[in-house]
C-alpha cells in the first residue's frame, strides 16, 4: 500500500488525511502537539463563510494599515519594525493587487464547493461540532460601507454566491439580539458556523478508526526528498514514505525550504474570546445567527447553548503568540456594545497565527520533487476552504503515486 505522511494535524492536515484514506492510501500524520487542532484550528471565529471570501489585496487595505499603524487597538496592525521576510512578503502582496478581482471570485467558488464535502465528512462520521445552518449576517454602520459591500457582492455573485441585501429593519429582524443603528446589511443563508476544534478532533478520531496513524506530540526535525519518496526524521526516528503533504500552518515555509520549495507564508495573528454564557440572561441576549461587522473586522458565532465565540483583528508581528490585552479589549467592548445584556465576566482569550500567502490563495499541489505536495497557506479561510483543497491535493497525490487508479474529479479547481 502506498504510504503518505502528512505534516500538521490541523483542519487542513486532517481533511487531507481523510481524503487520502478515501482513496486507499496508508496515512501517517505528524504534529508537535499532544492533540489535534491545537494551533490555528483551535479557536477561530467559527464561520464557514463563502461570504467572507473577499481577498485583502486592494489599496484600501494598504491605506488602512498605514492609517492604523500606531493605533494599538486597530483592526489591522502592522509592527513597523522591518524584517526581510515581512518586507518581501508585503512587496508580493502589493504585486497581487491587480489580481484582487480574479482571486476573490476563485476563492468564492472554492468555498462554495467545500461546503458539501465538509458536511458529508461530518455526517458520515457522526461528528458533533455545534453546526448552525442559520446563515451569516454582515452588517454596516455607514452608507459608504454599504456601497462598498454592494461592489463586493458583485464579485461574490460572479463566483456563484447568493446573498440578500437587507434594510436596517431587516438586519434587526434576522438577528433580534443585535442592538445598534445600521445602514443595512447582507445575509448569506447558505453560510454556516460551528466549532472548528470539535470538528477537527472528531475528524482525527475518524481517521484513526479508518486506519491512519497519528504521531501526536512528535516534532519533525528534518524532511528530505529522496529517490522513490521522502525521508522524515522525527524525535530521533527516521522513516521513509512514498510521499508527503505539508500542511504545517505557519511552519510550512520552513518545511518547504528543506524540500527545495518556496512557500511564502507570513504568520498573521488573530485573536478571539470565548464568552461563557453561564446565566439565562446571557444565553437569551447572545445571538444565534453568525455575524460579521465589516468596519471593525469582528465576527461572532454561537457555539451551542452556552458559548459565544467573538474573533477578529489581523496583526503582522512575526511568529508572536503573545495575548495582548489591548487587542482583546476591543472584542470585549464589541460584545458589550451590540449585546448589552450579555455578561462578559467569563471571556477566555486566545491568539493564533493564520498562515497567509501574498496572493490570499492557498498553496495546493505538487512541489519541485516527486512525492512532495502542499496544502497550506489558507489565511483567514482555513476551515472554510479545507475540505475542497483536501480533495484537490488528494487527487494530485493519486495522479502521481497511484496513477493506475481511476480518479473522479471534483467539480472545482484552484487557479495556479
Amino acid at each position: 500500500m502506498t504510504h503518505v505522511a502528512i505534516i500538521g494535524a490541523g483542519v487542513t492536515g486532517l481533511t487531507t488525511a481523510y481524503a487520502l484514506l478515501d482513496r486507499g492510501f496508508e496515512v501517517t500524520v505528524f504534529d508537535r502537539n499532544r492533540y489535534a487542532a491545537m494551533e490555528t484550528s483551535f479557536a477561530n471565529g467559527g464561520q464557514l463563510s463563502a461570504s467572507n471570501a473577499e481577498t485583502w489585496t486592494q489599496w484600501g487595505t494598504v491605506l488602512k494599515g498605514l492609517k492604523w499603524m500606531l493605533q494599538a487597538d486597530a483592526p489591522l496592525l502592522v509592527n513597523p519594525r522591518p524584517t526581510l521576510h515581512k518586507m518581501q512578503w508585503m512587496a508580493k502582496f502589493l504585486a497581487n493587487i491587480p489580481n484582487y478581482r480574479a482571486n476573490t471570485v476563485e476563492t468564492v467558488r472554492l468555498a462554495i464547493a467545500a461546503r458539501a464535502v465538509l458536511y458529508e465528512m461530518a455526517e458520515r462520521e457522526g461528528i458533533d461540532f455545534d453546526l448552525e445552518h442559520r446563515g451569516i449576517l454582515h452588517f454596516y454602520s455607514t452608507m459608504k460601507d454599504m456601497q462598498h459591500a454592494r461592489e463586493v457582492n458583485g464579485l461574490l455573485a460572479e463566483g456563484g454566491l447568493e446573498r440578500r441585501e437587507l434594510s436596517p429593519a431587516e438586519v434587526r429582524a434576522v438577528e433580534p439580539a443585535l442592538r445598534g443603528d445600521f445602514a443595512g446589511g447582507f445575509f448569506t443563508e447558505s453560510d454556516a458556523s460551528g466549532d472548528i476544534h470539535k470538528f477537527t478532533m472528531g475528524l482525527a478520531r475518524a481517521c484513526v478508526r479508518r486506519g491512519a496513524t497519528l504521531r501526536m506530540g512528535t516534532t519533525v526535525d528534518t524532511v528530505a526528498a529522496v529517490e522513490g519518496g521522502v525521508r522524515i526524521a522525527a524525535d530521533g526516528i527516521e522513516e521513509r514514505f512514498d510521499g508527503v503533504v505539508v500542511a504545517a500552518g505557519v511552519k510550512s515555509r520552513d518545511v518547504a525550504r528543506q524540500l527545495g520549495d518556496t512557500v511564502d507564508i507570513y504568520p498573521v495573528k488573530g485573536y478571539s474570546i470565548t464568552v461563557e454564557l453561564k446565566d439565562e440572561l446571557s444565553r437569551a441576549a447572545a445571538p444565534w445567527v453568525s455575524l460579521l461587522d465589516d468596519r471593525a473586522k469582528i465576527v461572532s458565532s454561537r457555539l451551542g447553548e452556552d458559548r459565544l465565540r467573538i474573533a477578529g483583528t489581523a496583526e503582522f508581528n512575526g511568529a508572536n503568540l503573545d495575548i495582548r490585552a489591548d487587542r482583546i479589549r476591543p472584542l470585549v467592548a464589541w460584545a458589550e456594545k451590540y449585546f448589552p445584556a450579555l455578561s462578559t465576566e467569563h471571556a477566555v482569550p486566545w491568539a493564533g497565527l493564520r498562515p497567509m500567502m501574498p496572493s490570499m490563495l492557498p498553496r495546493v499541489g505538487r512541489g519541485k520533487h516527486a512525492g512532495v505536495f502542499y496544502n497550506t497557506g489558507h489565511g483567514h479561510l482555513g476551515w472554510t476552504l479545507s475540505a475542497a483543497t483536501a480533495e484537490l491535493v488528494a487527487d494530485r497525490v493519486e495522479d502521481e503515486l497511484a496513477p493506475q487508479r481511476p480518479v473522479v474529479r471534483p467539480a472545482f479547481a484552484l487557479a495556479a
